[in-house]
């Protein structure tokens, strides 16, 4: 029994794991090269354990500890007895017999004292570790737990300490440095102890010579390398990666799918992108490349290396900030896929009050009317706003629900149409999901030979060997079709680049990339988001605080970024045509409606839901005299001698702003005097806006200024007469302009051409 007692106590005596350290966590390549590292919980650089030992470190720790590793089982009596008796001659312990398994034993027991009796204890465990392990083990958990100076233990971390490598790549003379130091791990201190460990490596390094395991050569090169003079710092290269892993991944050995050498180069980019924006006081950055086919992230860039001043630990990548005009897109996708937008369909560009809501473009200018995908590239808001009224905003804010925006967490009625124009928030992170699902969708449906895979918006992969879940096949499309992200992706291409780049259509050699910039109110947030065949790159640039700076826009600082980080990717062709999710139709030329039988005429691909638009509304035929310069009818002209004439005619309001940018528009000819006139709607009110509310402000001289009331007339000659409540105010012909100070509270606004053509408008004056 007693025997019994004893076996089971010999096969429960050590605790596993043997050790229960906590650990950094490292993270690494898909190679195994370090990027960066957390230190572990207790404040010491202690690496996960090591896979495999370096060969050079395991034989200058064998040569030096235990030159009979591989031949005892667990002690080596011989030199327990030498050094018994070396001790008991000095009267003190100057020598100690353990092996390497002992050694390894006392690691685990947290430095009990060096007594005879807890030598005893020693060995007994160490022959029992022997049993259940195998030798290459122990040196792999000796190497992974030794001490090595300081707070550094284990291989790994003292070869990046003290040389500033990985272990594999040390030579002799600094394998044999560390293999020293376990012995004596005091020794390694920057400007002390030198010439100590200088001697302690090299008598090491003679035993490999005479033991033939290096040669003479080798040696004499290893003896006239130096002893570390400083520490190094580790690898920094995804310092906010670290921490993001770090939450979910403590203390493990993490590889990623980053790529070393392009995280550099971004990192690059980064710092010189800073130092020119510091000066304007924007301190923050953050950068993400993604591989579309596998949806690895090749580089994480959460911020700047500004200051803790400047927040420059926030990983900007995975904060909430204002979209800006970056979700424009998807609207105008959304719009095209359903069958209620054309591509190059004009759409209202005018000064517009929504139920309070007055948007303005970034220029505070109006086209009038502007193709939709030019309105696009220009990202107009205006155009913008207009359309998702048209499609409905609780239709749009339910579509957005299959991206996944983690920063869209409120209803329709909460964001209001401003919606489209940054009044939501996401991150870079899934933005950079989202137009990387749609080039997924188009990549897909190329080489799936017209197929949608129903899980195409999938998470990007951080992790190296994870592979993503498309989902499954279907003839069904997720969200949007490949026709309209392909014909968004065309419009998105002609956005105007940053001005170096500004003639890039002329280079053979010149990057294809679908691009949107975006700005936030009040230039706190700079976006600018690109997508080629194969990566997309997402950047933003503010300040973490939200502090916002003038000329801080998504063109002027986040696009040139964009396009430095697209310089360090390969180059790939365009996005071929998606020609079954496409129809070729007969469309205005000056419209982009479907063509009515008016129309100049053109063929282009549009959405196959798109033929079901209506025809233009712009283009009908008048009827001219002879010179062309008059409008007749048959009641001053007989048909035989009239020349009939397509034309093409915007509302007043439209054309107003839109003749101004558009040379070629031209207002209809004036009837000739002896025609009856027809009755047209020939007027339209430019200020004020349907029922806004108007402040009298006052000069400097004290004086409240005027109000100027506004019209639009497709015939400026004509007499346009002013009233306020009934009352005549005046009248006014080219310019219909009318200075007015009407007391505060509701007034109605009348205007009357000489045709008894009228409009009113509501408004409210306050003070």
């Amino acid at each position: 029994m007693l025997l019994g007692l004893i076996l089971v106590w010999y096969y429960f005596s050590l605790s596993k794991p043997l050790f229960n350290d906590p650990t950094a966590t490292v993270i690494e390549t898909k190679k195994g090269e370090l990027l960066g590292a957390k230190i572990a919980t207790d404040g010491q650089w202690r690496f996960p354990e090591t896979d495999s030992v370096p060969h050079k470190f395991k034989q200058c720790i064998i040569a030096f500890e235990d030159q009979q590793f591989y031949r005892h089982f667990g002690f080596n009596s011989l030199a327990m007895v030498e050094a018994i008796s070396e001790n008991i001659k000095a009267g003190r312990i100057v020598r100690g017999g353990s092996t390497i398994t002992q050694q390894l034993i006392r690691l685990s027991r947290k430095g009990k004292k060096r007594t005879y009796f807890e030598k005893l204890k020693e060995l007994l465990l160490a022959t029992r570790l022997e049993v259940g392990t195998s030798k290459e083990n122990i040196l792999k958990l000796y190497a992974s737990h030794a001490p090595f100076g300081g707070n550094v233990v284990g291989i790994d971390m003292a070869a990046w300490r003290y040389f500033g490598l990985p272990a594999h790549q040390l030579s002799w003379a600094e394998s044999a440095t560390l293999a020293v130091l376990p012995n004596a791990p005091s020794l390694i201190y920057p400007g002390k102890n030198q010439i100590r460990l200088q001697k302690k490596r090299d008598r090491l390094l003679k035993v490999l010579l005479e033991r033939g395991t290096i040669d003479s050569l080798t040696y004499t090169l290893s003896i006239s390398e130096k002893i570390p003079q400083k520490p190094y710092y580790l690898p920094q290269t995804v310092p906010h990666l670290v921490d993001r892993l770090a939450k979910e991944y403590n203390g493990e050995r993490v590889q990623t799918t980053i790529d070393p050498i392009l995280q550099k180069q971004v990192n690059q980019v980064v710092k010189q992108h800073y130092e020119v924006l510091k000066q304007n006081e924007v301190h923050n950055m953050a950068v993400l490349v993604l591989n579309v086919a596998t949806r690895e992230v090749l580089s994480y860039v959460g911020n700047t290396p500004t200051d803790k001043n400047h927040q420059k630990d926030v990983d900007i990548i995975k904060a909430n900030r204002s979209t800006g005009s970056t979700l424009k897109p998807l609207l105008y996708t959304a719009m095209m896929d359903k069958g209620e937008l054309l591509p190059e369909q004009l759409v209202s560009d005018i000064p517009t009050v929504i139920a309070g809501y007055n948007p303005k473009n970034f220029d505070e200018r109006y086209s009038g009317a502007a193709p939709a995908n030019r309105a696009l590239a220009r990202s107009l808001n205006v155009p913008a706003v207009r359309l998702l009224q048209q499609y409905g905003l609780h239709r749009f804010r339910d579509e957005l629900n299959a991206f996944e925006i983690k920063g869209l967490k409120y209803s329709a009625d909460h964001y209001g149409l401003s919606l489209i124009v940054g009044g939501a928030e996401g991150n870079l992170w899934d933005l950079c999901k989202v137009y990387t699902g749609f080039v997924g969708t188009l990549n897909h449906y190329e080489e799936t030979s017209s197929e949608y895979f129903t899980q195409e918006f999938t998470e990007p992969i951080l992790l190296a060997g994870k592979k993503p879940d498309f989902g499954k096949k279907t003839q069904q499309k997720s969200v949007y079709g490949a026709g309209s992200i392909w014909l968004t992706f065309e419009a998105m291409k002609k956005v105007n680049r940053p001005q170096e780049d500004e003639a890039w259509e002329f280079y053979d050699s010149s990057k294809e990339i679908a691009w949107k910039t975006g700005t936030s109110f009040g230039n706190r947030d700079a976006w600018a988001i690109g997508a080629s065949k194969k990566y997309v790159i997402g950047v933003w640039i503010g300040n973490a605080d939200g502090e916002g700076r003038p000329q801080l826009t998504g063109l002027n600082a986040a696009a040139p970024v964009l396009f430095d980080v697209f310089n360090l990717v390969p180059n790939a062709k365009w996005f071929p045509t998606p020609y079954d999710d496409l129809v070729e139709a007969t469309v205005c030329s000056t419209s982009g409606f479907l063509a009515g039988t008016e129309c100049p005429k053109k063929i282009q691909y549009i959405p196959i839901s798109g033929t079901r638009t209506k025809p233009c509304p712009f283009h009908q035929l008048v009827h001219l005299d002879t010179t062309k310069q008059y409008r007749v009818n048959s009641s001053c002209e007989a048909i035989a001698n009239m020349v009939h004439q397509s034309w093409f005619m915007l509302p007043p309001l439209q054309a107003h702003f839109y003749k101004t940018n558009n040379a070629e528009y031209h207002t209809l000819p004036p009837y000739r005097q002896d025609c009856i006139k027809e009755t047209e709607d020939r007027m339209d009110f430019i200020f004020p806006k349907e029922n806004t509310s108007v402040y009298l402000t006052k000069g400097f001289d004290g004086k409240t200024n005027e109000v100027v009331l506004k019209i639009t007339h497709t015939n400026p000659e004509t007499q346009v007469f002013w009233y306020i409540d009934n009352h005549f105010v005046g009248v006014t012909k080219q310019f219909h302009e009318m200075p007015v100070l009407p007391k505060p509270g509701k007034h109605i606004i009348t205007v009357l051409d000489e045709k008894a053509n009228e409009l009113k408008r509501s408004i409210e004056i306050k003070q």
